[in-house]
């Protein structure tokens, strides 16, 4: 049962649905976790969702580059009006795509605690997810997004209220937009992979140090777009389990 699991413990197998969720298949992950029942959501968003007897997993697919309509929604920032906020409104059509097949889910496993992830435009999509379940009643009990890019205004985040993880790996350059200068607001606790692997605390003037520190070791080895290489989901898995192997905590 993932109530059973630690915080990095938990991270870990969040981010290896998250990772999986590219896939149009994730029967055997969620079967190997104990989840009985699976479906895979296919419109132009990609969506798994997952139940077991206790408990309901949401997991949504980031963007695919050789899908354009993925790119489209990346870069459709105009605001759209959305309760007492505003949203990105490419993401939040995305997320409207397969927000009936979950709603249907959740409600056919009433009582259940509700888990929820994704990566990227995934990982958008999976917050405003949250919010809409929390609207209608059906709080979820986790969300851990990776690599997420701003969603709302400040308005639109502060009325969800969900446990929500959000981890960063150093240079993930998704993470920066769209620009907070746009009233773009960020939701839920950072949890910050640093230059060494490890999760940290830091001020700003201490992340900006850890950054330029990694851009510079990435330099030195040819790569020019670390905050790329940085936004991988294979990487998030990579570093979230030496952090669970090593035995540290996430704050």
């Amino acid at each position: 049962m993932l109530s059973d699991q630690s915080l990095p413990q938990l991270a870990v197998t969040m981010a290896t649905i998250a990772n999986a969720a590219y896939q149009d298949d994730c029967s055997k992950i969620f079967a190997d976790l104990g989840f009985t029942e699976y479906k895979f959501v296919d419109y132009t968003a990609h969506g798994h969702v997952a139940a077991s007897d206790s408990e309901v997993v949401i997991a949504c697919r980031g963007t695919q580059p050789q899908h354009i309509q993925d790119l489209l929604a990346d870069l459709d920032t105009i605001p759209k009006s959305h309760g007492v906020g505003w949203v990105h409104e490419g993401f939040r059509r995305y997320a409207r795509y397969i927000m009936d097949d979950v709603f249907d889910w959740v409600r056919a496993n009433p009582g259940k605690d509700i888990y929820v992830t994704g990566h990227s435009l995934g990982a958008a999509m999976a917050l405003y997810l949250t919010q809409e379940l929390e609207y209608a009643g059906y709080k979820p009990k986790v969300l851990m997004s990776f690599g997420q890019p701003r969603l709302g205004n400040a308005a639109y985040t502060a009325q969800i209220t969900t446990d929500h993880y959000r981890f960063v790996n150093c240079n993930d350059m998704v993470t920066h937009v769209p620009s907070a200068a746009m009233l773009f607001k960020h939701h839920g606790t950072l949890c910050y992979i640093n230059f060494y692997g490890n999760i940290r605390q830091l001020s700003r003037w201490q992340r900006l140090k850890d950054m330029m520190r990694a851009h510079w070791r990435a330099w030195k080895k040819g790569v020019l777009f670390d905050g790329l290489y940085d936004h991988s989901m294979g990487l998030y898995v990579e570093k979230l389990t030496n952090i669970r192997d090593t035995g540290q905590d996430i704050n």
